[in-house]
């Protein structure tokens, strides 16, 4: 506001001058021209004095107003100078200091900031506006570089070099890099990808941007995007390294349990099918006849066990169980369930004792749902149990959980087996599972249920020594 009124005060001071001095020069002029029209006749002697007389008093004030003028622009140059450029030069000293580090509102030249003028306090605002925005910016930076740091995606950025100016410690971990891979072609050429930037920044509609590879035991999704300056203007490559191993192997599971039913229910059709060609194309006696019909019985009962099973293992992974939860005595339920196979037991001769180790409390669960897993273990149990076999089953408590536990003599389970026994389909002996009847789906129903009642299934064994196998529920509170 000040700087304004001082401009408008300096504007008019010297546009009234000037005005002054061209109308002294003016009248003076039209002075000597009168003189000069005057002097053609010799008889105006007395009026050509009067006109002298008038040109030395206009001489007088044009050297009057001339000094007069002089001293007024001198008063204010000199206020102009004050007003405007020792400001200035405080600002810079201010500058100055500001920039070596020192408080916006420490002492200058013995005065303080705020004393400088307008000029220098809005100097002041604006540097102080400039820190924010510059502190906001580290904010933002420091946060996309904890983000960044911390995905388990990898992310590396390229500029137009094909130089890398970015990566963080996954895409290193995943791509196996090192510090001297340090450009685009080093990074790919490694990987054996056949891959061109310019290509990507360029043609990026026409160029296949995404790459799928498998690096040591991994397999890695490989992702190429252009990213552009502030002008819009191409300034490098984004990649994304994302691992997807885990969904390749549930992809291969998927087409393995596909291949597996149909394998499954193949089986099973084919034979089925075939005899009762046989028997309506061919006469034989009534006891070839009841042969055929056992196993066409036989079959299509596996078959339906199969299906059972499917629709089961279904209705759990849509959660759509209707599982009764109930309190009930975990003992008593295992006793039932030796009752039931009572009669494969004596089959095959075997030992089986049954041992309550302490006072266990109800248990909280699907009744219906336990009484399958632990008709399905002691089923397997008995099955690959040689006959004259030893199984022993306990059930007892521990913390909060009560257990069963199944130990058996049997024929036992490779250790490589372990840890895909409950993958389903999945059988040690497949000949000898589908000989015995097994859908190879019992332990992925009995993981499955005992999953959604908070319990846990573990299995120890060793080949021709046995296996043990260990249940946990929870109890009633």
């Amino acid at each position: 506001m000040k700087k304004n009124i001082n401009l408008k005060i300096v504007i008019i001071f010297f546009v009234l001058g000037i005005i002054l001095i061209l109308g002294l020069c003016a009248s003076y002029i039209f002075m000597l021209n009168q003189i000069e029209s005057i002097g053609s006749a010799q008889e105006n002697i007395e009026l050509i004095a009067n006109v002298k007389a008038q040109i030395s008093q206009t001489k007088t004030i044009v050297i009057i107003s001339v000094v007069v003028y002089t001293i007024i622009s001198i008063l204010i140059g000199h206020f102009v100078l004050k007003a405007l450029v020792s400001p200035m030069k405080r600002l810079i000293k201010s500058a100055e200091k500001i920039a070596n580090g020192e408080k916006s509102k420490t002492e200058i030249d013995g005065q303080n900031i705020s004393e400088v003028g307008d000029l220098e306090s809005a100097f002041n605002i604006m540097t102080n506006e400039l820190k924010e925005k510059l502190n906001e910016v580290n904010r933002q930076k420091k946060q996309i570089e904890t983000i960044l740091l911390h995905m388990t995606d990898g992310i590396i950025a390229f500029n137009m070099d094909g130089n890398i100016i970015h990566i963080n410690p996954a895409a290193r971990e995943l791509l196996g890099l090192n510090d001297k891979d340090n450009t685009f072609d080093k990074v790919f050429k490694k990987l054996d990808i056949d891959i061109n930037m310019e290509k990507i920044i360029y043609l990026e509609n026409w160029t296949s941007s995404e790459q799928r590879k498998i690096v040591g035991e991994k397999c890695v999704n490989i992702l190429f995007a252009p990213f552009q300056d502030e002008n819009d203007r191409p300034a490098g490559v984004i990649t994304l390294i994302q691992d997807i191993t885990e969904h390749v192997k549930l992809d291969n599971m998927r087409k393995e349990f596909v291949a597996d039913v149909s394998h499954e229910l193949k089986t099973p059709i084919t034979s089925i099918m075939g005899y009762t060609e046989t028997l309506l194309e061919t006469e034989y006696d009534e006891d070839t006849k009841i042969k055929f019909l056992n196993v066409i019985s036989s079959e299509a009962k596996r078959m339906a066990r199969l299906v059972t099973d499917l629709l089961t293992l279904s209705k759990y992974d849509n959660k759509k169980v209707s599982a009764e939860i109930t309190s009930f005595d975990l003992g008593e339920l295992v006793k039932k369930c030796q009752e039931k196979l009572r009669f494969e037991i004596e089959k095959k001769h075997h030992n089986v004792e049954c041992f309550v180790t302490a006072s266990v409390p109800p248990v909280v669960a699907d009744k219906y749902g336990i009484e399958r897993v632990v008709l399905n273990i002691l089923s397997n149990a008995i099955k690959y149990t040689p006959e004259n076999g030893k199984i022993k089953v306990y059930v007892g408590f521990v913390y909060n959980d009560a257990y069963i536990k199944v130990i058996d003599n049997g024929i036992g389970i490779p250790e490589e087996d372990l840890t895909r026994i409950f993958e389903r389909f999945y059988r040690v002996d497949k000949a000898r599972s589908r000989e015995m009847g097994g859908t190879g789906l019992g332990l992925s129903i009995a993981k499955e249920i005992l999953d959604q009642n908070k319990g846990s299934i573990d299995i120890k064994s060793k080949v021709g020594k046995g296996t043990e196998i260990v249940i946990r529920i929870p109890t009633k509170k």
